[in-house]
């Protein structure tokens, strides 16, 4: 499964990496790559205006439809807004929110984010 990760502080990028799982970084400069074949989003929750570079990621070519989850990542004292960038981009593309962690992760994160992207079928 391929991953696409967002990241400013370099939390989210500490965390894809523990994955050991094919990670592209997207480029807040130029997010318009195109897929070809299905991966998930790991985000960072940010202010709408720091994450639409993820609307022009995914409307970009067929991205959204090889889109398969998200997973995302935040600060707990955030309350009701933790992670409220994936669970956007769930809602609004219409895919599992596969897992939510606190900063970079731990390996209990990354644990259920992987048995989380098996269940989607997808090597």
């Amino acid at each position: 499964m391929n991953v696409v990760y967002l990241t400013l502080t370099g939390q989210t990028r500490k965390f894809a990496q523990k994955l050991q799982m094919d990670v592209l970084e997207l480029n807040p400069a130029d997010p318009f790559i195109k897929m070809t074949a299905p991966f998930i989003i790991i985000t960072p929750t940010y202010d709408k205006e720091v994450t639409e570079v993820w609307d022009d990621f995914l409307e970009t070519g067929n991205n959204s439809q090889w889109l398969t989850g998200v997973a995302g990542g935040g600060n707990l004292n955030f309350g009701p807004l933790f992670v409220f960038t994936a669970k956007d981009i769930a809602r609004d593309y219409d895919v599992p929110l596969l897992h939510q962690f606190e900063f970079q992760g731990n390996d209990e994160d990354v644990a259920k984010l992987k048995k989380a992207v098996n269940t989607l079928g997808f090597d």
